[in-house]
């Protein structure tokens, strides 16, 4: 599965990682993200362009980043945990679709201060905190053949897109958008976390 062993069209992992598979992976972890952007347009009395800029670029930004962390600690551990990775892929993808669906009982994210709603302390501490679940994913990356720029480019590219859209789509139907959107993220991650351990599996 490491260096030349396995080739990179015949993983253990089937096709799990194709370009298909890394864009539903990258929707699931930008999940957070849009619906935190989806808080920010309901209580954002007027969109302007450097909105879906200063968003788009925050989450984005830190959600192609922190991916690279974890994929650099997974390249240094993954050869030590070969035998158990599919296991360690299915449990951490599946305890952060958990945690995402735990987070989406509770109650609506508590509004800061519209003067501060984009201010840079802010915006910092809300693409840290979205972003977490992308640096244990990172982690995993190297265990599934991953290729890296592929990786973070469409993690980042499609959480920049989508917390634009939810910005917009926050600002249109309210607050109840972001639940749904945490919902949604955190069946993906398990769903993937299941295929993982069941290709593996079935293949043994």
């Amino acid at each position: 599965m490491f260096g030349a062993r396995v080739p990179p069209a015949q993983t253990r992992y089937g096709s799990f990682m194709t370009f298909g598979a890394i864009l539903m992976l990258a929707v699931g972890l930008s999940m957070d993200a849009a619906a935190v952007s989806a808080a920010r347009g309901l209580a954002t009395p007027k969109l302007l362009p450097k909105h879906v800029f200063i968003v788009a670029g925050f989450f984005g930004g830190f959600q192609a980043l922190m991916p690279l962390i974890g994929w650099a600690v997974g390249s240094q551990v993954g050869p030590l945990v070969q035998a158990w990775d599919h296991w360690i892929a299915f449990v951490l993808l599946s305890a952060i679709g958990g945690k995402m669906l735990w987070e989406a009982r509770g109650e609506a994210e508590a509004e800061a201060p519209k003067a501060n709603l984009y201010g840079f302390k802010v915006m910092l501490v809300l693409a840290i905190a979205t972003s977490i679940d992308a640096l244990a994913v990172g982690v995993t990356l190297p265990m599934l053949n991953a290729p890296l720029l592929l990786s973070l480019v469409t993690i980042g590219v499609t959480t920049a897109v989508l917390s634009a859209l939810g910005l917009f789509a926050g600002r249109k139907f309210g607050a109840v958008l972001g639940k749904r959107l945490d919902v949604a993220g955190g069946l993906v991650l398990i769903g993937l976390g299941i295929k993982i351990l069941a290709e593996h599996l079935l293949a043994g």
